[in-house]
């Protein structure tokens, strides 16, 4: 990798790249203060859900959050009162632990920063401009995301210290290798729901009978029709020219930025040399010897780069660094880089990663670009601006203009140069024209009455103005308005009533004739099947994960099982075989064991510290939850 060599005091200017890996990741998103745009509709933006020390959780953070989870799927309503508190609920205990981890002083230095940053994947392919750059487009400041990183690295830290400790009894490791180990094998009757679907044909008098004893399960969703001005930046570029004399004047007061210091172009083979002993060293040095022999005599480089070097970053390129300049590299790298005559293989040079052969492909003495070389990227650049100022410019106007003159939105549109769009009968996560899902359109759109118009909002790289032209009310459904869904429901919940009282008759039968299969089967329906022998954690075959059948490992040989729920099926079944664990592989086994059981103990520890610091913190009175806040978005998501 590029920065495996660079310079210590270097090392975090350039891996902030990395940071990119993790911009998904909600926990961090929500401990950053400030962070990112609210997301959330009506009039629950900026509103706080809890406060946490002096910390706070808004309800934009919960959305932000749970539309991550949710990645654009909708949520049942009968689960929305259960995910929205329980997420709730977790993003209190992250807070509260960063609240304790900084009480207790466990904060990371800037080394430990720099180190947690470089394990991110995009370390070696992003500038530190690019990375400036990227989060602000986010809606974040470098400055905020590091402390997010601080923060959720405090956070581990206090998890870690809290789950250390845990201590495990030889008693524990055998019964856990009973578990593990011991084996079952199974004959059965499966029952499932899909498989008899096609024996039903309700009537329609049948299907409305099922509707009208549960109609509390059907509703429909408010939905919106609106029209929507779009500007689109592509289109907007096409009306911009920039003139010869335009990209004069900014190369005239940018001068500074186009010269370049001394580079170099280099390529290099790394053999690493890190936790190696004295003698290992040595053979590794003979390698490399070996190698620089091989290229003096005119062999491939970036066949041998590939085969030989210990840099992931650049093997594949051929060794190939690209264009360095003083300062980034370590010093005896930067050396070889800024002395070795171009083309010329030098001799091994020595870092503390290990050694390098090096070979400069091209220097460059410092200089200021000519307008020739950078005159299309300042037309662009300033054609960007350009497109940036008069996109928001036109959305603003629009937006006055509509707000002035309702159901003018095509003349407008025209005007502005901007693209109408109508959606009807639209509803959150439903695909809007000309932007696709959104759920800043979503959030703006749930918060509009009938002949109201939206701010401007952003929707990726558009603008976009809203005017709703009707609202319907979520109510309940009449019959006609969800037959398909009331088919739907039928057949599940009905084919499940089916499976289950086969099986119910099956296990009974069984109970009464010694367990045999076959005549169940002859007289209740369905097929006998065999597994192989499995374990708890194995596959048994036919039904699937061994742990969703625990239960069949507590009993012996021609004991009958069930019913049992089966991935989705109704299962009956007898023990044919069951074999124990060989005693002598205990041995073998044991560490593996015990650190299952250590993993296991430090979960539960770490879920305890976190549970009775929430409760310590709420007798405090450090925290606060703000249930009518929490209830407004239950709401939201119930649609």
């Amino acid at each position: 990798m590029f920065d495996l060599f660079r310079r210590r005091d270097t090392v975090v200017r350039y891996v902030m790249g990395g940071l990119l890996g993790i911009v998904a990741i909600s926990m961090l998103l929500y401990l950053i203060p400030g962070s990112g745009m609210n997301t959330g509709g009506g009039d629950t933006n900026g509103q706080v859900v809890a406060d946490i020390g002096d910390q706070q959780i808004t309800a934009a953070e919960v959305y932000r959050t749970i539309d991550s989870r949710l990645r654009g799927q909708q949520i049942s309503p009968q689960f929305v009162s259960v995910l929205v508190p329980q997420e709730i609920d977790d993003m209190i205990k992250e807070q509260a632990v960063a609240y304790e981890a900084k009480r207790l002083g466990l904060q990371i230095n800037d080394t430990q920063l720099a180190n947690t940053i470089r394990s991110f994947p995009n370390v070696a392919t992003m500038t530190a401009d690019q990375y400036r750059e990227f989060l602000a487009q986010q809606g974040f400041t470098v400055s905020q995301f590091e402390d997010g990183v601080r923060k959720q690295q405090a956070i581990v830290a206090a998890q870690n210290l809290a789950a250390s400790g845990a201590i495990v009894t030889p008693q524990e490791v055998k019964a856990e290798f009973q578990k593990d180990f011991e084996k079952i094998q199974l004959e059965y009757i499966s029952y499932n729901p899909e498989l008899m679907r096609a024996t039903l044909k309700p009537t329609q008098e049948e299907l409305k009978a099922y509707f009208d004893r549960n109609k509390g399960f059907f509703s429909v969703p408010e939905t919106r029709s609106f029209l929507m001005l779009v500007g689109d930046p592509a289109k907007i570029a096409e009306t911009i020219q920039v003139s010869d004399a335009q990209v004069q004047a900014y190369y005239d007061s940018h001068r500074e930025t186009y010269r370049t210091p001394e580079r170099a172009h280099v390529r290099h083979i790394l053999f690493q040399t890190g936790n190696k002993s004295k003698d290992e060293q040595e053979k590794i040095k003979a390698k490399a010897q070996d190698v620089l022999k091989q290229l003096r005599a005119g062999a491939d480089f970036a066949k041998l780069a590939k085969e030989n070097s210990g840099d992931p970053g650049t093997k594949d390129k051929g060794g190939d660094l690209g264009w360095v300049t003083r300062g980034q590299m370590v010093k005896n790298f930067e050396n070889a880089s800024f002395t070795q005559k171009v083309g010329e293989i030098g001799d091994l040079v020595s870092t503390e990663y290990g050694f390098h052969i090096v070979q400069v492909l091209e220097r460059q003495e410092p200089r200021t670009q000519p307008l020739s070389e950078v005159k299309d990227a300042i037309a662009n650049e300033l054609k960007k601006g350009s497109v940036n100022d008069k996109l928001q410019n036109a959305a603003d106007d629009a937006r006055a203009a509509l707000v002035k003159a309702p159901n003018s939105a095509e003349q407008i549109a025209a005007k502005y140069n901007l693209i109408l769009t109508r959606a009807d009968n639209h509803k959150p996560g439903d695909p809007i024209p000309e932007i696709g899902v959104d759920q800043q359109v979503d959030a703006a759109l749930s918060a509009l009455k009938k002949g109201e118009v939206s701010q401007v909002v952003q929707s990726k790289t558009k603008l976009a103005v809203l005017e709703v032209a009707q609202v319907i009310a979520s109510h309940p459904a009449q019959y006609d308005e969800v037959r398909p869904e009331v088919a739907a429901r039928y057949f599940s919940d009905t084919t499940i009533a089916v499976a289950q009282d086969k099986a119910k008759k099956a296990i009974e039968m069984l109970r009464s004739n010694g367990g045999d299969l076959k005549a169940v089967a002859k007289a209740v329906g369905g097929e006998v099947k065999t597994t192989d022998l499995f374990t708890r954690g194995g596959a048994a075959e036919g039904l699937g994960s061994g742990t969703l059948l625990g239960e069949a490992f507590n009993h012996k040989v021609g004991d009958v099982v069930g019913p049992i729920g089966v991935s989705g099926q109704q299962v009956v079944a007898k023990v044919i075989d069951k074999i124990e664990p060989d005693e002598k592989e205990l041995a073998a086994k044991r560490d593996q064991i015990v650190q299952q059981i250590q993993s296991q103990k430090s979960q539960e520890r770490a879920m305890l510290f976190e549970d009775g610091i929430v409760e310590r913190l709420k007798k405090e009175g450090k925290i606060k939850i703000h249930r009518d806040v929490q209830q407004k978005v239950i709401q939201r998501y119930r649609g």
